[in-house]
């Protein structure tokens, strides 16, 4: 398997396993019946699952531009060094993310998620310079 798609397939297994702590927490503050029901008013989230919930949503919008260029890439035989390395920065930054978010570090948050649109970027130059 090449590196971009093991980091792609890595990516996706952390977005969709993301919404696991929070459901948990929902569990503890909800209660079953809640959680699995439609309650009228409910009970809030720990402020940090609702940053996990904000998380959560941003990997999913970035994992779609993500895996579109990674795809690209891989449909066009557009593998090298840039790319394989672009690929394993874009994974480590969206982990960094989204502890960051979930534990409140803003300037941490934020340089992770540039460090994610910069990895996208180089995947992207690679594909057009093609």
């Amino acid at each position: 398997m090449k590196t971009e798609l093991l980091y792609l397939v890595l990516v996706a297994s952390l977005t969709g396993l993301m919404w696991v702590p929070y459901v948990l927490n929902r569990f503890v503050v909800r209660g079953i019946p809640e959680t699995v029901g439609y309650p009228a008013q409910p009970k809030p989230h720990a402020p940090w699952a609702e940053r996990l919930i904000a998380a959560h949503s941003n990997a999913v919008e970035n994992l779609v531009v993500f895996a579109a260029l990674i795809l690209a890439a891989q449909a066009l035989g557009v593998t090298n060094s840039v790319t394989a390395c672009a690929a394993m920065l874009y994974f480590w930054a969206r982990v960094v993310h989204v502890l960051a978010y979930t534990f409140a570090l803003p300037w941490v948050r934020t340089l992770a998620f540039v460090a994610g649109f910069a990895a996208q970027a180089a995947v992207a130059w690679q594909v057009l310079a093609r």
